[in-house]
């Protein structure tokens, strides 16, 4: 079949997939430059000349080594360069993910991810509870192709609400703190999600699929590279009527929508030239609308002053992400980017209760109102690696411009501008044959606020070629947010109020590693330990002067202590698997901080042979006692749950071109609760407890056809 006719058969067939989505509006497709075996048949790339897109390995969640294709310059590569400087790199391949049949980023991660607990509030696309060795939410800071998406408004707001997992090629994820070339909030680590990347000829795939709790799916990519252009389109939709959240014990008897609902729909892109083999140009655009329930059953006013619970309450809104960048390389000793990037967060809170003193009628609590921000920012970084010098140099410049506010919890319009420089200089393989070491400072200076400086030092040595150590020390921050310095809930009669002198937070930080292989790296293992010291810990105090709770640094250190375990093997061609489990002591004052549990691992194994038309995938997630403090009611336990996943996946042609997975999460239909939240009762409004559970058992059939 000649490659002319190839073309057109893969483009006819993207559009048939962009059709699929155009119902709710104008699809893309996604691509995968190396696809797996697992999936589609070889689609190498080759490259046509030396900065073109090159192949790096990677170790996925079954613990397999794979070649992925990397199809940028200095920027793409800045993780696997960090891992030889002593940080730990995970990765979640899209192979990982579409065996396991997750919906969104955040079940993928809470499965794949070694040191990682994740914990949706009430499943798919919601909120989540956070811990990267025994961080808080707020100290993990989230990228999509090197962009910063964390919510400039509130640190306990994730992005994650907003994010499917068919846009995914890979997520980096990096241990220990990441500020030097990161910046703020990258206190525990940083997590980058690639989307879908370029491939030399025409590749992609459609799917659809549904589940028992009445959700929908669907989603389509493609990419190739035509004349010089390289370009790659992806969309995908996820709606679901939902499932109960809470137990029947916790609702009010008022209560009506006992179903979490959901509706996400993202499309995206991403477009390179090269006008010469030292420059590239690239661009990618990532969009989402949303429309999602928050579930809750919580007091609310009524004409007499009583209480009665949401009858209605969603968030609805969009996510943008822009960038552009020029990749300049003219020979192996320099290499530099220009990015700018634009990020538009906008959300809209629509809420409505039960009128208890008049039954049948509902009373306005928000309409549509806005809650949002934007923000913006340029980028640059250069490496100089002189050859022979035995020393390579990083130098960088970062600006980032935000501007928010929200009509609901009420934070006026702010603004805030933020400038930093930083450097590191590192060994070569020239001066160390079998060791790398780095060392580097970041300076931050923010308009409003204090300026922060941090340095980390790095290194790993493989003592031979199946033992090796590595660690980092240094030291990172977290900047406030607008809630922290300028929140006021509600503007007449104010709850608490932010505080425009908070100090950034600080921390110290050590990861320390050691580990190797046996049997030719049939088993691979790795011991980390991990210690961080935060202070200036932002939190609400009570202000005996204004008579009121305001955001303020707490004089305490929280103290972070702990070791995780990873180990993978590679029994055969056909069989895989990884076992993680960390142990973390996060304490403040001598108690363990809210939402971080002290242990909690997890088991992946995979069948995947290659002679046989199907595959096998198993998962255990385990997550000991977890603890948060209600007012009123006392510090609560929750938590303490083992769920089980299985899924299995049949090919119908010897190509792999057509593929049918069902997938079964929660085997056991554990009950079993994600998070605690102090609501209010109908008559009395009196406090009680609720339970937010994790998914029910839910069954999840899904049809692929590729093309390659």
């Amino acid at each position: 079949m000649s490659c002319h006719f190839k073309r057109i058969r893969a483009a006819v067939l993207a559009g048939a997939s962009i059709l699929c989505l155009s119902a709710v509006m104008p699809a893309t497709a996604q691509t995968k430059a190396k696809p797996s075996p697992e999936t589609t048949a070889d689609a190498a790339t080759e490259p046509s000349q030396k900065n073109d897109p090159t192949t790096a390995e990677i170790v996925n969640a079954q613990g397999e080594v794979e070649r992925v294709l990397i199809t940028g310059r200095l920027e793409e590569m800045l993780p696997q360069q960090l891992s030889q400087f002593g940080t730990r790199v995970d990765v979640v391949t899209a192979v990982d993910i579409q065996n396991g049949g997750y919906l969104d980023i955040a079940q993928s991660l809470q499965n794949l991810v070694p040191g990682l607990f994740i914990a949706n509030q009430n499943g798919p696309f919601d909120y989540v509870d956070i811990s990267l060795q025994g961080s808080r939410i707020q100290d993990v800071l989230w990228l999509i192709d090197g962009v910063r998406i964390n919510n400039r408004l509130y640190a306990g707001t994730t992005p994650l609400d907003m994010l499917p997992s068919a846009m995914v090629e890979r997520i980096e994820v990096l241990e220990g703190a990441q500020s030097l070339f990161y910046g703020t909030q990258s206190i525990a680590g940083a997590i980058n999600i690639v989307t879908k990347e370029f491939t030399e000829n025409p590749n992609g795939h459609v799917s659809a699929g549904f589940d028992t709790n009445g959700g929908r799916h669907i989603d389509g990519y493609f990419s190739d590279t035509l004349g010089g252009h390289r370009f790659a389109v992806f969309g995908s939709a996820d709606k679901s009527d939902g499932f109960q959240p809470f137990p029947d014990e916790d609702y009010q008897p008022s209560a009506t929508d006992r179903n979490r609902a959901y509706e996400v729909i993202t499309l995206g892109g991403k477009y390179a030239y090269d006008f010469s083999n030292a420059l590239r140009f690239s661009a990618s655009y990532v969009h989402s609308d949303v429309k999602l329930d928050f579930a809750r059953n919580m007091a609310a006013r009524t004409s007499a002053g009583g209480a009665g619970p949401a009858a209605i309450a969603f968030n609805e809104g969009r996510e943008d992400t822009l960038s552009a960048k020029f990749d300049y390389a003219p020979n192996e000793e320099i290499s530099v980017f220009l990015k700018g990037y634009y990020h538009w967060w906008y959300r809209y809170f629509t809420r409505f209760d039960h009128d208890l003193d008049n039954p049948g009628s509902l009373v306005e609590i928000s309409n549509h109102e806005f809650w949002g921000f934007t923000d913006y920012g340029v980028n640059a970084l250069a490496r100089y690696a002189p050859t022979g010098l035995g020393f390579e140099f990083y130098g960088g410049y970062d600006f980032q411009s935000y501007k928010g506010n929200d009509a609901v919890l009420y934070i006026e319009e702010q603004s805030e501008l933020v400038h930093a420089v930083f450097g590191e200089v590192a060994t070569t393989m020239d001066l160390f044959p079998n060791a790398r070491i780095s060392a580097g400072f970041r300076h931050n200076m923010p308009d409003f606020g204090e300026s922060a400086t941090v340095w980390n030092v790095g290194a790993r040595w493989d003592i031979t070629p199946n033992l090796f150590v590595r660690g980092s020390v240094g030291t990172a921050f977290r900047l406030p947010t607008a809630e922290e310095l300028f929140a006021l809930d509600p503007p007449d009669a104010p709850n608490w109020i932010g505080n425009p002198n908070l100090h950034p937070e600080s921390s110290t930080n050590a990861n320390l590693g050691i580990g190797g292989s046996f049997g030719q790296n049939v088993v691979n293992w790795e011991i980390i330990g991990f210690w961080r010291d935060v202070e200036d810990f932002i939190d609400v105090i009570y202000d005996d002067i204004l008579e009121v709770d305001v955001f303020g640094n707490l004089p305490g250190t929280m103290e972070v202590r702990g070791l995780e375990f990873a180990v993978s093997a590679n029994v055969s061609q056909d069989f895989s698997g990884r076992l993680s489990f960390t142990f973390n002591s996060a304490e403040l004052d001598g108690e363990q901080v809210d939402r971080i549990p002290e242990q909690y691992g997890n088991l992946t194994l995979d069948y995947h042979p290659m002679t046989m038309p199907f595959g096998l995938t198993f998962n255990m997630r385990y997550v000991g006692e977890v603890h948060r403090s209600l007012g009123g009611l006392g510090r609560i336990p929750y938590g303490d749950y083992l769920v089980f996943d299985v899924g299995g996946r049949v090919f119908f042609d010897a190509e792999r071109h057509h593929r049918v997975d069902l997938n079964v999460h929660n085997l056991f239909d554990e009950e079993y609760t994600t998070r605690v939240d102090r609501v209010f009762t109908d008559v009395g409004a009196n406090p009680y407890v609720q339970n937010s559970l994790g998914w029910s058992r839910t069954f999840m059939l899904r049809y692929t056809y590729s093309f390659f």
